[in-house]
């Protein structure tokens, strides 16, 4: 039976294959993926240049997405929650995302790289695991870190020499 690591290493690079479409499109390569019962669910990477939409965060497509499927899946009485889902991402979420995951019930969260700027797990804030709300998500941070501040701090230099 693999170790608890290697899996979350297994779904952290599929979250950084989502991170690298992203950045190939010009966004800020940040790649989600949701896992209910050891499979993938849901893929998402920004989107937020190309939809026009400040709110098309990696996390919040994923979100969306899992959702849908849990609920297509559960049936009519399912309400889309991510109860048992667990959600891998490259960078430690917002404000906005770590709230999206505590309304929709998640049960874990896995980040690559921690966000000192705008964390709202741990780094700023720590919304994941308030208890004044009515959810706690399990949180691990740290898994693959260089490989996603690698992509970020690559995309940001060439972000800067582009407006030279």
């Amino acid at each position: 039976m693999p170790l608890l690591n290697e899996i979350h290493e297994t779904f952290m690079r599929e979250a950084l294959k989502e991170a690298k479409k992203a950045s190939d499109k010009g966004e800020v390569p940040v790649g989600a993926v949701v896992v209910f019962q050891n499979k993938i669910i849901a893929r998402a990477y920004n989107q937020m240049e190309m939809l026009h939409d400040l709110t098309a965060h990696a996390e919040m497509i994923a979100i969306t997405q899992a959702a849908d499927f849990l609920r297509s899946e559960g049936g009519e009485n399912h309400r889309g929650s991510l109860e048992r889902a667990s959600l891998y991402v490259t960078v430690e979420p917002c404000p906005m995302c770590a709230g999206a995951l505590v309304m929709s019930h998640c049960q874990n969260l896995i980040f690559a790289a921690k966000d000192p700027k705008a964390g709202a797990c741990g780094s700023l804030y720590n919304i994941a695991q308030d208890d004044r709300l009515n959810h706690r998500l399990n949180v691990t941070g740290g898994v693959l870190e260089l490989e996603s501040k690698f992509l970020l701090q690559e995309f940001f230099k060439a972000l800067r020499k582009e407006k030279r």
